[in-house]
């Protein structure tokens, strides 16, 4: 497996070893150790799968308290996704890093604890897996405007189909600074 950091520290691009031939192919999408070589040493407690057609945007999501961590891969499409940084005190507070998804690159993509995550679909469909180190809690939902201008993301679509909860999330200047993670250097 290839690590790839981005402008983000600790944000990672991840490209697995994929044996391919006229049969198929096989990648190993997780292995403790390699993840652990790589300096993510998370356990994974929960793990999602969405299906969303061209033009969805899903997202800005976080949680707090009960941060999650999140590696996430497409299966069937292309997606492109993002990763905000969002922890208070934090040097990237603001900051976003993206990476296209797609089930032909295989690529997954580290989203740290104390992150906002979010992607939208720009095949005519997507299949979206996600490994997460903590349960989903609804009492610590919550949500940053796909289109906040002072994160000002380079989203590849400009009207996309959003959820009603997405459609009325806050900026992140909106949001009380105890619903945001703290940065710990």
């Amino acid at each position: 497996m290839k690590a790839i950091e981005t402008s983000l520290p600790g944000v990672l691009v991840l490209e697995p070893r994929v044996f391919g031939d006229s049969r198929g192919f096989f990648y190993e999408s997780y292995n403790e150790k390699t993840f652990r070589d790589a300096g993510i040493e998370r356990r994974f407690v929960q793990s999602n799968v969405s299906r969303s057609s061209r033009g969805v945007l899903r997202g800005l999501h976080y949680q707090w308290p009960h941060p999650q961590g999140k590696l996430v891969s497409v299966l069937e499409g292309e997606v492109y996704d993002v990763a905000v940084d969002i922890r208070r005190g934090s040097p990237t507070f603001g900051k976003w890093a993206a990476a296209m998804l797609t089930a032909d690159n295989h690529r997954h993509f580290w989203i740290p604890e104390g992150f906002a995550h979010g992607f939208c679909v720009v095949s005519d469909y997507a299949t979206f897996s996600y490994q997460c180190t903590d349960l989903y809690s609804p009492t610590a939902d919550g949500g940053i405007r796909w289109d906040d201008p002072e994160i000002g993301i380079d989203w590849p679509i400009s009207s996309p189909v959003l959820s009603d909860k997405d459609a009325r999330a806050p900026s992140l200047a909106e949001l009380p600074l105890e619903r945001l993670p703290e940065y710990l250097p």
